[in-house]
């Protein structure tokens, strides 16, 4: 599949999409609370795209490695599931960590975006997981920029994570957004920098940085989409859209909720 780069109008056109992706999220986990269960909210995801007019990009999803297709507008990831998490009914308890993943297509384009929260009272480990993914999301936004590397971009998230003292996994990873969801380049979570594809003006990825706390190991559940640590360690997700143009990154699916980290980045980074 060719690379496309977009026109500062299409990218315009983009907006929409990414400004919606984001008002969800934020919704979710708003109302996400202790005895709520899963099925309600995937119930809600799809309320709000019927109302926006917009188009679940997972509800007929059914790639090569899924069992059958999606079937449902929302990932929820519990706990030591990470990815992918199949909405079933299971009842939030106090302490989960949840990780929401939300794409759908508006007037054609796509937004993807992910992100994880603790409901209820929080443990530090999880905290702190969580965290390191949105730090490594922010310091990797903060090198997409013309003139560097997708490597750089990977590098980055390798290096907050590894800092941190997580293991990862470069099985699933970000990944090009356009008219669809999934398009190239893919974009590992881990890299070396100065090297692989020019980032140019008007690419546009998804960068996913996603950790588990001891293990960087995977299993799929039964359902053949949920995936999960494979020692049973909790996992966390962090996602955003963005467009690389001639100065700073367009961030699609900011959120108004997310503090602005975007000069966070490890030393030594690619600038």
């Amino acid at each position: 599949m060719p690379i496309e780069l977009l026109t500062p109008r299409q990218l315009d056109e983009m907006r929409p999409a990414g400004e919606f992706v984001a008002s969800v999220l934020t919704r979710l986990v708003e109302v996400a609370d202790v005895g709520m269960n899963l099925l309600e909210l995937d119930a809600l995801a799809h309320q709000m795209i019927r109302e926006r007019g917009a188009e679940s990009c997972y509800i007929d999803y059914h790639p090569s490695f899924g069992a059958m297709p999606f079937g449902k507008v929302l990932c929820t990831s519990v706990n030591d599931a990470v990815l992918h998490g199949l909405p079933h009914d299971y009842t939030i308890r106090d302490g989960d960590l949840v990780s929401f993943d939300f794409a759908v297509a508006v007037d054609g384009w796509v937004s993807d975006s992910a992100v994880s929260t603790v409901v209820g009272t929080p443990r530090d480990e999880d905290l702190r997981l969580i965290d390191t993914t949105r730090r490594a999301l922010d310091a990797a936004i903060g090198v997409a920029r013309a003139g560097n590397k997708l490597g750089d971009i990977s590098a980055t998230i390798g290096e907050v994570s590894r800092a941190a003292g997580y293991k990862v996994n470069t099985q699933f990873g970000g990944h090009g957004v356009g008219r669809t969801m999934h398009g190239d380049p893919h974009v590992p979570n881990d890299g070396r920098g100065g090297r692989g594809f020019p980032l140019k003006p008007g690419l546009v990825i998804a960068i996913e940085p996603w950790l588990l706390e001891s293990t960087d190991e995977i299993v799929m559940d039964p359902d053949g989409w949920t995936i999960r640590s494979k020692d049973g360690s909790r996992g966390a997700h962090s996602e955003h859209t963005i467009a690389i143009t001639d100065g700073d990154p367009i961030i699609f699916t900011a959120r108004q909720d997310e503090p602005d980290r975007m000069t966070d980045r490890p030393a030594g980074s690619a600038q």
